[in-house]
């Protein structure tokens, strides 16, 4: 890998996380368009490790909040019909499927999950998928009306993005919307949500980053991954503020079209064999 290379895909990485757009996805498209390889699974869940200290910042006092209530409420049952000692079981619950598949389906989302035939297909399917959710949720709950099967839904919907193109934020938001729950409500539980599986997804891929999954895989340095995974952070921190102020007041179908447009021109070159699939 070329510091270049680290550096652009630290930067995509930071933008992209938290968009329903899918960082991996852009990750993934980003090395074939413009280095005419793939960074590796590894390398995107490690630098996602970036854009979690992130969230770990920016919900600090929500996280604490929540932890302790949690903590307490294991031992004193008159703190368990309160919001933050549900939204721990509610965090735990919703991580168990992306763990789950992670765990059974782990080589297959480092290779064939990887084709960019397959990424640029579930930008543009699951960009409807988002249309309809869009249109179609009341946003009519909040957190306070959060409940169990809200979060295994939307544990769910988050594990569907192990396959690069269907997007972590996307796929919450998308259920969440379905769900009947405000876009705002819907985001902040997404960013809970994914820090236990983006943390323990980063730590495990440690010992694998630096190494070839697959021919043609950049390899990079540890001070690459560095570099990378602090320029995610720095970008992703400001891209977390931005993300709930926007959702608060807009619709998501920019995000769809966006999608719909990359995939479109995905396809297009690999029709047009400008780039390769693998």
């Amino acid at each position: 890998m070329t510091w270049v290379e680290a550096i652009v895909l630290g930067i995509v990485q930071g933008l992209t996380e938290f968009l329903p757009v899918s960082s991996s996805g852009h990750l993934r498209i980003t090395s074939a368009i413009f280095f005419d390889r793939d960074a590796g699974a590894s390398f995107t869940a490690v630098t996602q490790l970036g854009t979690e200290a992130a969230v770990l910042i920016y919900f600090a006092k929500d996280i604490w909040r929540i932890t302790r209530t949690w903590l307490v409420g294991i031992r004193d049952k008159s703190v368990r019909s309160s919001l933050d000692y549900r939204m721990g079981w509610y965090v735990i619950v919703g991580s168990i499927p992306i763990g789950l598949f992670g765990f059974l389906f782990k080589d297959q989302i480092k290779t064939a999950g990887r084709n960019l035939w397959v990424v640029a297909t579930t930008l543009i399917v699951f960009a409807f998928v988002l249309a309809f959710a869009e249109y179609w949720g009341r946003q009519t709950r909040t957190l306070q009306n959060f409940r169990m099967k809200d979060g295994v839904v939307m544990g769910f919907a988050q594990a569907m993005a192990l396959v690069p193109g269907v997007s972590r934020s996307g796929g919450t938001l998308t259920a969440g919307l379905l769900l009947n729950l405000t876009r705002e409500a819907a985001a902040r539980y997404s960013f809970l949500l994914a820090i236990p599986a983006v943390v323990m997804s980063g730590v495990f891929s440690l010992g694998d980053v630096f190494e070839p999954s697959a021919p043609g895989t950049s390899v990079p340095t540890v001070a690459q991954t560095i570099v990378a995974t602090v320029i995610a952070f720095a970008i992703g921190y400001a891209a977390i503020a931005w993300l709930l102020r926007y959702v608060a007041h807009h619709t998501l179908y920019v995000f769809v079209l966006y999608r719909v447009a990359l995939g479109t021109l995905v396809l297009a070159l690999l029709m047009t064999g400008t780039i390769s699939a693998t």
